[in-house]
């Protein structure tokens, strides 16, 4: 896992102290399949099974750099899947923060759940179903961030759950977005080409 730090380090993708130390403290091993625990720490992304993946290390450091999350943030994570992500965030917030992790594929939110436990994180919410709907809508977040790309646009239901200030980071088709609320109405938005994710399972 070191490995695999320094040369996401070399590489530009970890910049930001507080994600570099969630990397060396959530080891990567403990979220995928016992038949792929060898290639734990490769640069890529595993099969977690239902068509899922856990995602390629370059591409979670890329994606949470851009997301920037900080202490005592409430933060929505949408497809939890593996739950490696999730646990990052965990330990990013800290304990006056709050992540929400929805899992649409029950046999993913299941064993995502137990991956996250062996950590002992009081900061988690676990939710089952789609993000569109599983949630109360009048909660806001500080951040949210999906895992997998939607088809089209960003879903109103998280436009509409980002609090004005906040900042959202989503795969759309083969880009990653990163838009940030201005007024309840208004976005602006950067996006960065040239990924591939696996779709937003919806109901």
């Amino acid at each position: 896992m070191k490995q695999l730090i320094q040369k996401l380090i070399e590489r530009g993708c970890l910049k930001d102290l507080n994600i570099i130390d969630a990397f060396a403290t959530i080891d990567r091993a403990d979220f995928v399949p016992l038949y792929l625990k060898e290639y734990a720490y490769e640069n890529r992304p595993l099969p977690i099974g239902f068509g899922q993946t856990i995602s390629q290390p370059e591409v979670v450091a890329f994606m949470l750099e851009l997301l920037q999350p900080q202490q005592g943030e409430k933060i929505l994570d949408v497809g939890f899947g593996s739950g490696w992500q999730t646990a990052l965030l965990a330990r990013i917030v800290g304990e006056k923060g709050l992540v929400v992790a929805i899992e649409r594929i029950p046999e993913l939110f299941d064993s995502g759940k137990k991956n996250c436990e062996k950590y002992g994180f009081k900061n988690i919410e676990f939710i089952p179903g789609d993000a569109n709907i599983a949630y109360k809508k009048d909660e806001f977040f500080d951040k949210i961030i999906a895992a997998a790309s939607s088809e089209r646009e960003v879903p109103k239901a998280f436009k509409k759950q980002l609090k004005i200030g906040g900042i959202m980071v989503i795969p759309i088709r083969e880009s990653i977005f990163i838009l940030k609320k201005k007024d309840k109405n208004n976005f602006s938005e950067k996006e960065y080409p040239g990924f591939v994710f696996v779709p937003l399972v919806k109901e």
